[in-house]
């Protein structure tokens, strides 16, 4: 029998039986075949990883034993991950971006606990939230963002992060949420697509309260549900996958402090299927 159909066989029953899904793309500056492309947007560069990441993990697989079918399915390839040693931990550092693309506050622990564990960090050193945000700008409060940053600011007493900041908020909202935040914001990222040079007002409050203000060109929706499912078809050779959701998105990068170069990246993803 050829192995590869033995292979598709063993991740049809898997994904079948399976109700939630993990993906890590490895060290994405170490991966050959996808430092071939060159994707023009970041959602084109997790679409990539995702379809990469879930072929080489599918043509591996092997068909499980009897009635061993985890309902979590880790599609990860650990030969593909860089963890960092203890001896090259304070010469590091790791940074985190965080896609939330449902409003679950459990799911920041849970992607911050998991990150930890490929990378072999007991902490990050960074962590950039981006909630939800409605599309058309509007519904934008502190209301909104309170819940998941008292899950970071949890997350900070723990010692599970040492910074943690924001993502496209204008001075208004940045001050709200300076003024109520037990630990405050250390960053908040802009998007230049928006506006070419930052707004006087908001560099003006930055700087009186040293918060770092970067720049980004995520867009708003980092992957639509279309691509996300487009992405799994592709990746899983065309598996029946068209009732899974995207929960959160992590993408991670190690930087050589002393010399400013990025050592590696990568993304992780969490799917669930949705409730029949």
């Amino acid at each position: 029998m050829d192995p590869r159909n033995t292979n598709s066989e063993a991740s049809k029953m898997l994904l079948s039986h399976a109700k939630t899904l993990t993906l890590h793309t490895g060290n994405l500056v170490n991966r050959s075949r996808l430092k071939k492309k060159c994707p023009g947007s970041p959602s084109e560069e997790l679409q990539d990883c995702i379809q990469a990441s879930l072929s080489d993990w599918f043509s591996t697989t092997k068909p499980p034993s009897k009635q061993d079918f985890p309902e979590t399915l880790d599609c990860s390839i650990p030969e593909a991950t860089d963890r960092i040693s203890p001896e090259e931990r304070d010469e590091l550092r790791v940074s985190v971006k965080l896609f939330l693309c449902e409003s679950v506050q459990s799911s920041i622990g849970d992607a911050v606990e998991m990150v930890c564990q490929a990378l072999a960090v007991s902490q990050l050193d960074s962590v950039i939230i981006a909630p939800p945000w409605p599309l058309d700008g509007e519904g934008r409060s502190l209301a909104h963002l309170q819940p998941s940053w008292k899950e970071l600011e949890a997350l900070v007493r723990s010692q599970k992060i040492a910074a943690i900041g924001t993502s496209d908020l204008d001075k208004d909202l940045l001050e709200q949420l300076y003024n109520w935040a037990q630990v405050k914001p250390s960053s908040n990222q802009f998007n230049l697509a928006s506006c070419c040079v930052m707004p006087p007002e908001l560099t003006a409050f930055a700087k009186e309260f040293d918060i770092q203000l970067l720049t980004h060109n995520d867009p708003k929706e980092l992957m639509s549900a279309a691509t996300f499912q487009e992405a799994l078809r592709e990746g899983s050779k065309d598996l029946n996958i068209a009732d899974w959701r995207l929960e959160w998105v992590l993408r991670y990068s190690i930087i050589v402090k002393s010399r400013g170069i990025i050592k590696a990246k990568g993304y992780l993803v969490s799917a669930r299927k949705a409730s029949p």
